[in-house]
């Protein structure tokens, strides 16, 4: 998920090695062509004797685990390590990989129409993406000329070999988000005092696929990419999670290849939709962003926010049965309107502010659901001096309890 934007440059690098974990390193055999196959489409439970409990994703490197995706169906598992896609089998075995990228690949979704695997990807000229340069040692070659923000779309069918080149290998195109961009750049005033990064955008991270909030479970798929915000405590207009939903069946037009040091600006002129979920103001928004097929909801794993009037839950649940209700947003000094998501009414409740969720210490580098309730989760491990990221993801099955939501399976 996304790398936590603090400042000053040493939180910055710190950051981008993220803190080790004591996952495992074995990845246990199990075949996979055992599953459903596209979840949104169908919802079965997969078989859980043939379901592997740990897949490891090898060594990496400087850059931390950012998200997973798992396709059942076909047997692979997908691993964003923030400039380099990974596709492994099931036991964990390297198929192939993608590099080149020199921005921030994040969260990532199967599109359950054609099996294309999406992903968040961020330029920026910040000390974040400098920072990133650095570590590739690209800095001053004149990448990243301006911060950009693109759904990456990989052709993962022809992910056959390691070391793959995102610009010149034809594996990966990208449509261009012009209303984060907008909104990035974009200014408000709150608290009378003029404020950057409008709604507190800093980006993008969680993406996922699912039905229309309100739709009935098995409805036709969209595409919902959730923003990055800003963990500023001395505003109040950050404490909605913004979710932009798109069709991809238009996107065929916008999906260019992307040559990263001439970026091109071919996407929608804006959303289908422009969602808020009213969670209190987290650390960078949420980080990955999962449609469960079972309950029909949409799981949304965050870094804590630090404001104390809220409960600072780390896991949030949207209530996908529930359609957006049209309210003037809270903690703006001009009424904003805009559409509003539910949360599920479970977990723990926090009186104050109405708001629920759970503490979970995982799901912010990788969350994806499988069926039945069970879903495939990411530990990090950072390594000696976090130098060597690595992760290991284990399965679980949803609880719901307000303390333990998750349950390992063993």
């Amino acid at each position: 998920m996304r790398i936590s934007r603090l400042f000053p440059l040493l939180s910055a690098m710190l950051l981008l090695t993220a803190p080790a974990s004591k996952a495992g390193k074995t990845a246990q055999t199990g075949r996979s062509a055992l599953a459903c196959p596209t979840c949104c489409k169908t919802c079965c439970t997969p078989e859980l004797s043939k379901l592997p409990r740990e897949v490891f994703s090898g060594v990496r490197g400087p850059f931390h685990v950012q998200g997973i995706a798992v396709d059942l169906k076909n047997g692979y598992m997908y691993f964003s390590f923030t400039t380099e896609l990974l596709k492994t089998d099931l036991q964990g075995k390297l198929i192939g990989s993608v590099k080149g990228m020199t921005g921030h690949l994040g969260c990532l979704t199967v599109n359950p129409e054609d099996g294309r695997v999406y992903g968040s990807l961020e330029y920026k000229n910040d000390e974040i993406g400098r920072g990133i340069l650095r570590q590739l040692n690209k800095e001053g070659n004149g990448e990243n000329p301006s911060d950009a923000f693109y759904v990456a779309i990989f052709d993962v069918d022809k992910i056959t070999r390691p070391d793959m080149d995102a610009e010149t290998d034809g594996v990966m195109t990208a449509v261009y988000l012009k209303e984060v961009v907008d909104d990035y750049y974009g200014t408000a005033v709150n608290g009378g005092r003029e404020v950057k990064h409008r709604l507190g955008c800093s980006g993008i991270d969680g993406i996922s696929f699912g039905p229309a909030f309100g739709a009935p479970k098995g409805s036709k798929p969209y595409l919902n990419v959730a923003y990055g915000i800003y963990g500023d405590t001395t505003r109040s207009d950050n404490d909605y999670q913004v979710i932009l939903n798109y069709d991809p069946e238009t996107w065929k037009q916008y999906e260019q290849t992307l040559t990263q040091q001439a970026p091109h600006r071919s996407g929608p002129a804006a959303p289908d939709h422009k969602y808020f979920v009213r969670t209190g103001n987290t650390s960078y928004g949420i980080q990955n962003l999962a449609y469960d097929c079972a309950s029909g909801n949409w799981y949304a794993a965050v870094y804590r926010g630090k404001k104390s009037q809220y409960p600072n839950y780390s896991l949030f649940v949207i209530d996908g049965s529930k359609a957006p209700r049209k309210e003037t947003l809270a903690g703006f000094d001009t009424p904003v309107e805009g559409e509003v998501l539910s949360l599920v009414q479970e977990g723990e409740n926090d009186p104050a502010s109405g708001i629920r969720g759970w503490q979970f210490e995982w799901g912010t580098t990788g969350l994806c659901p499988i069926g039945g309730g069970y879903f495939y989760i990411s530990h990090q491990d950072g390594g000696p001096g976090g130098k060597l990221q690595s992760s290991t993801v284990h399965l679980y099955q949803w609880t719901g309890d307000s303390k333990e939501p998750f349950r390992l399976v063993e």
